[in-house]
């Protein structure tokens, strides 16, 4: 079913009149327009598409006529992770219930000769199961098992999966990889991959977006790779190797790590124990890092609190759906035409002050918490908010009695009512529930909770959200550039420290170079205490609101610097670098959005940044660092370091006018594997390994020329010194030039 304008009842009998199995139902309800809703009623899903085609194509007006049956008929229920069984009246119907499940979980991994086009090895891992099987001959190991060629080890694979019965399989880059290779040899040797727990055939395909996504009857598949960026976790790569490096302490159980297809043929060839042993223990990393991450809990308690299914990647409207249009209907309005609100205004994106470069001692850091989500708490922003609000504000009686004192403005012309709402009490029940997850030590729940009360904010302002109107969107970010204005301006003002810089939600305080550094993060403390209670006031005697905003002490650097913009004497925006005090003892160098952090810049450049920043943070000498470094460079000590990474963001064959150097790098690899028969080596998002060489860019796997160490000395060094010598007096030139010349 959907809704339509009852208005339209007439038109839309027409358009159906040589259909059967459709109904219109005038109710009590109307659209965020106050006109008043029908629902329209099909039998059949064939019949509602056809129906939903004829409407479309007439102009009619439909809401939420996307939503699928199954996603209705549970959202309605509020059944988000949970369900029970009871019959009434002869039918069996579900109701929300509290459940803990309790998953088996399969590791799945394969290795495959170069072209994938044989599965030389299939290892499967869980809770009381490791098993490996190799297609031939094989050591005789408990847990290996060898098998006459690939059609005897791909039946072998499929019993011992449903011997197992897993609830989900897990695997790195499973999808995309293992189970599309495992479905195109099964079909190659003319079996059906029945891993499922009904007859029919799984899916692996991909979608329009790119991503690979399988469906398996009774099993959920989760690819460790989409799982962490689902859960926030970031990475400088996405590896295996790199990842349980970082996670776990450890690695691949192989030597030559950056050229495993080729050491993997060579172990199928010579040594299939330690091929097997390699199979298996990329399954254990798997395992252990979704163990580590927490990955299966937080996917269960995002499932309880949003109704997302485990495996969906992204959903954040989905899961906005779910919590906002029971509540909706409940009120006696249905959802707007999809995206038909206001799109023609000029909405800026999250506040950033104007930075004051410099080289400082003594910053405070002070961080609005979840500052979105208390907004839309603390100025009743909300789509029903805005309807009704608009509907007061435009009545004549507004202007007098109780309306006019139910109304909060906006920005852009949004009035928003304060008693009719639903946003803000859905952002306050998830507000405590966080706060309750984080004192019982929930980091799941916790982060679960985080990741959708910003994603309340972020749905308003996407067009993929059918509720987007400019009007939220900009009353949200515009409300925040004004709180992070008046808070700089107060500090300034009544607490005479100069802000520095300010950034979505936070400020950074100068408390001066010569501050007495006592008790100065019980300072910070207080100064957050009498700025939440300032605000308090304020929003009490200008709108007669309760407020939610609460700024916090989140940071003390010692040393703090604020780079200039290249080639500019303006500050930068987003990067900055500081010697942050720990809450107990100890420092830590903190980067954001300079190179030390940035893939896409060489390990020579990001380490050269971490010592100077370091030494010049702690007042020791620098200069010899300088010319170490370019001694160690042109000399080849540091080749290992000079490797560039930086992902493909389209096929190769896309980039025809700009081509950037990775993508030149990675043209030459492919035709040096195309000459010898390979499957290309490169997809979208796939990360490019090159070196700047005499003769331009060249892939790691086929360096053939010297290495132009003046470009690493012109394009890596410089620019990191620069960012910071020039406010000591210094530039890196100068303090270069004796070194080079030596050579």
């Amino acid at each position: 079913m959907c809704f339509v304008l009852t208005a339209e009842q007439e038109t839309i009998r027409q358009r159906l009149a040589d259909l059967q199995g459709w109904r219109l139902r005038e109710l009590s309800m109307c659209d965020l327009q106050q006109r008043p809703v029908s629902a329209l009623y099909c039998r059949t899903l064939a019949l509602y598409r056809d129906v939903i085609a004829r409407l479309e194509q007439a102009g009619l007006a439909l809401m939420e006529e996307d939503i699928r049956p199954v996603d209705r008929y549970l959202m309605e229920r509020f059944i988000h992770a949970g369900a029970q069984c009871h019959e009434r009246e002869g039918r069996l119907l579900l109701k929300s219930a509290d459940y803990d499940p309790a998953f088996r979980i399969l590791s799945l991994d394969i290795e495959t000769t170069m072209r994938a086009d044989r599965i030389l090895s299939v290892a499967l891992q869980g809770p009381g199961l490791e098993l490996v099987l190799v297609n031939g001959e094989a050591p005789n190991e408990s847990w290996i098992r060898s098998c006459r060629g690939e059609h005897e080890l791909l039946e072998r694979m499929i019993a011992a999966i449903n011997a197992y019965d897993p609830d989900i399989l897990i695997g790195w880059n499973v999808i995309g990889f293992d189970l599309r290779v495992l479905e195109a040899r099964a079909k190659a040797q003319g079996l059906r991959l029945g891993i499922g727990r009904e007859p029919q055939p799984i899916l692996v395909d991909r979608a329009q977006n790119g991503r690979w996504f399988a469906r398996i009857p009774g099993r959920v598949v989760l690819d460790g790779i989409d799982t962490l960026k689902g859960a926030t976790w970031r990475f400088e790569r996405y590896g295996l190797e790199y990842v349980a490096q970082e996670l776990l302490g450890r690695g691949k159980a192989i030597d030559k790590v950056d050229d495993r297809g080729a050491e993997i043929q060579r172990l199928y060839a010579e040594d299939r124990l330690a091929l097997a042993r390699y199979n298996l223990e990329d399954c254990r990393l798997v395992s252990e890092i979704f163990a580590k991450a927490g990955l299966i809990e937080y996917l269960i308690e995002r499932a309880r609190l949003t109704g997302l299914p485990l495996d969906k990647v992204g959903g954040s409207q989905q899961a906005f759906d779910n919590l906002y249009l029971p509540a909706l209907h409940r009120k006696g309005h249905v959802a707007p035409q999809y995206a038909s609100g206001r799109s023609d205004l000029s909405i800026p994106g999250g506040f950033v002050m104007e930075s004051r470069p410099g080289l400082y001692r003594h910053i405070l850091v002070l961080d609005f918490k979840s500052l979105y989500p208390s907004i839309i708490r603390t100025f009743k922003i909300d789509p029903l908010g805005l309807s009704r609000g608009l509907s007061k504000g435009l009545s004549k009686g507004s202007e007098e009695g109780a309306d006019a004192d139910d109304l909060v403005p906006g920005f852009h012309g949004a009035i928003f009512s304060r008693s009719q709402t639903l946003l803000p009490q859905i952002i306050e029940t998830l507000w405590h529930a966080r706060d309750r997850a984080k004192a019982e030590g929930n980091a799941a729940l916790s982060q679960a909770i985080k990741i959708q009360m910003n994603a309340c904010y972020g749905v308003l302002g996407s067009r993929v959200c059918r509720f987007f109107d400019q009007r939220l969107s900009g009353s949200i970010t515009l409300r925040g550039h004004q709180i992070l204005n008046q808070t700089a301006e107060r500090i300034e003002q009544h607490h005479g420290h100069r802000v520095i810089y300010g950034d979505t939600d936070s400020v950074f305080v100068w408390l001066g170079d010569d501050w007495p550094d006592r008790d100065t993060a019980a300072y910070g403390e207080q100064l957050a205490v009498e700025l939440n209670r300032w605000w308090s006031e304020q929003l009490r005697e200008r709108f007669d609101l309760d407020s939610a905003l609460e700024l916090q002490f989140e940071a003390h650097y010692s040393r703090f610097l604020m780079p200039r913009m290249r080639h500019s004497e303006k500050g930068s925006k987003k990067r900055y670098a500081g010697l942050k005090r720990k809450a107990r003892s100890g420092e830590e160098l903190v980067f954001r959005g300079l190179e030390s952090v940035r893939t896409d810049w060489t390990a020579l450049a990001r380490n050269f940044q971490r010592e100077l920043y370091e030494r010049i943070f702690h007042d020791r000498l620098y200069h010899p660092l300088i010319a170490e470094t370019i001694e160690r460079l042109r000399s080849g000590q540091s080749d290992e370091m000079l490797v560039y990474r930086r992902r493909l963001r389209q096929p190769l064959e896309a980039y025809t006018h700009n081509q950037p150097p990775h993508v030149k790098a990675a043209r030459l690899l492919e035709a040096d594997r195309k000459q010898q028969g390979l499957p290309p080596a490169y997809t979208v998002g796939d990360s490019v390994q090159y070196l700047i060489t005499v003769n331009g860019p060249e892939p790691l796997e086929l360096l053939r020329s010297p290495i132009d160490y003046q470009h690493y000395v012109d394009k890596q060094l410089l620019p990191v010194a620069d960012s910071i010598l020039p406010f000591l007096g210094e530039g890196f030139e100068a303090l270069a030039a004796p070194q080079i010349e030596l050579f």
